[in-house]
């Protein structure tokens, strides 16, 4: 069965730097679009970054342009997601996610878009 691993997650002082990285298995990696997304208490699950099947065409949140970078390894069957300059409201639970069925030039930001998700990786981001 498919399976998303996502890890990297940790505590960060604000300014700081944290790598997450999701491991798939159980399916083919490079036909898949792949997404991050993030959950904080309280609050909806909100869309991050998404990136499509070669690594060429990637779309972020207006929240974390210029301070994250998604990227992803199909030989590695991982997806990564750099993210820098960190702020107290990253803090959250990062989820990455998987597109079956996508068609080219579209940005899927809705995780209602996704197949498969991971169980999630804690991310805290202290002042």
């Amino acid at each position: 069965q498919v399976q998303l691993v996502e890890s990297g997650g940790g505590l960060a002082q604000a300014g700081g730097s944290l790598r997450l990285s999701c491991a798939a298995s159980g399916l083919t990696f490079r036909n898949y679009v792949m997404g991050w997304f993030r959950q904080a208490p309280g609050k909806e699950r909100e869309f991050v970054a998404t990136i499509n099947w070669s690594g060429g065409s990637i779309n972020y949140a207006g929240s974390v342009k210029g301070r994250f970078t998604a990227s992803r390894d199909n030989a590695k069957n991982t997806v990564y997601l750099q993210m820098n300059s960190l702020k107290p409201e990253d803090t959250a639970e990062y989820y990455c996610a998987a597109k079956g069925s996508w068609r080219g030039g579209i940005y899927y930001n809705l995780d209602r878009d996704y197949d498969y998700w991971g169980q999630g990786t804690q991310v805290t981001v202290s002042s």
